[in-house]
């Protein structure tokens, strides 16, 4: 038996129930393996007193230490994030944290490697907490944690140095994979994981209908994604002057939000552009059906989870040249892969809408993409660090 600690910063909460959701499948996956258990820590991130009870803090400071998430036995100790800092304490003080949970939790859960599903703070404090615990530690690179915390200062170097002592790496794309070697970290220790999906949630249906069923009678475009610059929502935004008739409704929220819905108004398009806030994941899946692309204009991404659901859902996706791009988007029933400018997406999204591919031709593209694949792969990768580990001694 194969026990598991999963170490995430990333992690749906009862405040949250979406954020980090593809952790979530993921560890669910691994956890309904015969030959592996799996326990939890999600550590949270809180200022001091009385920014803990003010905004987006004050739900995460009142959740519950420890508890069942969905099947899952969760821990959630809280750090000290002190703001300012641009994060230069966050993983000192994320390993403090831990320790006094994986000090008891050993005692009943005799863990046998730690899988940080985070570069930082989670794979630099996973780093010393495998030293002091004598396990094996994997890093699982997501896209904004490298291309993020990577760029600043107070963090880089913390960053490189754990992806060079860590056992084993992985990356959600091959694009990631190159970004993380040219930081420093040794290749061949990365191994490319990509995203599940659940193939059963996320599939086709009579178009047509789901549209009907939203109020919808012309052609709908999609984006899926937090209202953050990042994004690039304001792209597909301004694609759609060009093109009449089309509706974009956008699914996330974020502080960009008063700039997207000023934007929407300057251009005249409230009418035709909807921002949904935050939606369920399920309700997602209805959203996905219905669309007749999913258009996400990020000017960074390592292997958007959006993306794949869009194809398996039969929707093609229209995607600039970043991260994990070129792996999902390797043919025109997948949808295109375009410059990241509003005028090469309305060219894209026009010519989807006049010659769509098959619905079942675009969700063939990503049927290997199961999560059943993924959790087969990440159970024999952390064994194989298990068992080189054990060989060394």
């Amino acid at each position: 038996m194969l026990r598991v600690l999963v170490l995430s910063t990333l992690f749906p909460d009862a405040s949250r129930p979406n954020f980090g959701i593809f952790v979530e499948r993921q560890t669910h996956a691994l956890a309904a393996r015969d030959d592996v258990e799996v326990r939890v820590v999600s550590p949270r991130g809180i200022p001091p007193w009385p920014l803990s009870r003010l905004g987006r803090y004050a739900p995460l400071s009142v959740l519950p230490t420890r508890e069942q998430w969905n099947g899952l036995q969760v821990h959630r100790p809280t750090f000290l994030n002190l703001p300012g800092t641009s994060g230069r304490f966050h993983a000192a003080a994320l390993a403090r944290a831990v320790t006094p949970v994986l000090d008891r939790l050993r005692d009943e859960f005799p863990f046998d490697v730690i899988a940080a599903e985070f570069f930082f703070p989670d794979g630099v404090a996973a780093v010393a907490l495998g030293k002091r615990y004598g396990v094996p530690v994997s890093i699982k690179a997501r896209g904004s944690d490298i291309h993020r915390w990577s760029k600043m200062r107070a963090t880089r170097g913390q960053i490189v140095r754990a992806g060079q002592a860590a056992d084993g790496l992985l990356a959600v794309s091959e694009g990631l994979r190159d970004d993380m070697a040219a930081l420093g970290m040794p290749r061949e220790r990365i191994t490319c994981l990509v995203t599940g999906v659940d193939l059963s949630r996320f599939s086709p249906v009579d178009r047509p209908a789901a549209k009907a069923k939203l109020g919808i009678s012309g052609p709908l475009v999609l984006s899926i994604g937090a209202l953050i610059p990042l994004k690039g929502h304001e792209i597909v935004i301004d694609a759609l002057v060009s093109l009449p008739g089309v509706s974009l409704w956008i699914a996330g929220e974020g502080p960009h939000r008063p700039y997207l819905a000023r934007k929407i108004a300057r251009l005249g398009l409230g009418n035709r552009v909807r921002l949904l806030g935050a939606v369920p994941h399920n309700v997602v899946a209805d959203l996905l059906a219905a669309a007749d692309v999913m258009a996400l204009a990020s000017e960074r991404e390592g292997l958007a989870n959006a993306w794949v659901e869009a194809l398996a859902s039969g929707t093609p996706v229209i995607i600039p040249d970043v991260g994990g791009a070129r792996q999902v988007v390797r043919t025109h029933q997948a949808g295109r892969i375009v410059p990241r400018d509003a005028a090469h997406f309305a060219v894209a999204i026009q010519d989807l809408i006049a010659t769509p591919p098959s619905a079942a031709a675009t969700r063939a593209t990503v049927e290997p993409f199961t999560w059943e694949a993924n959790s087969s792969t990440l159970s024999d990768f952390l064994q194989h660090l298990v068992n080189q580990r054990s060989s060394k001694r």
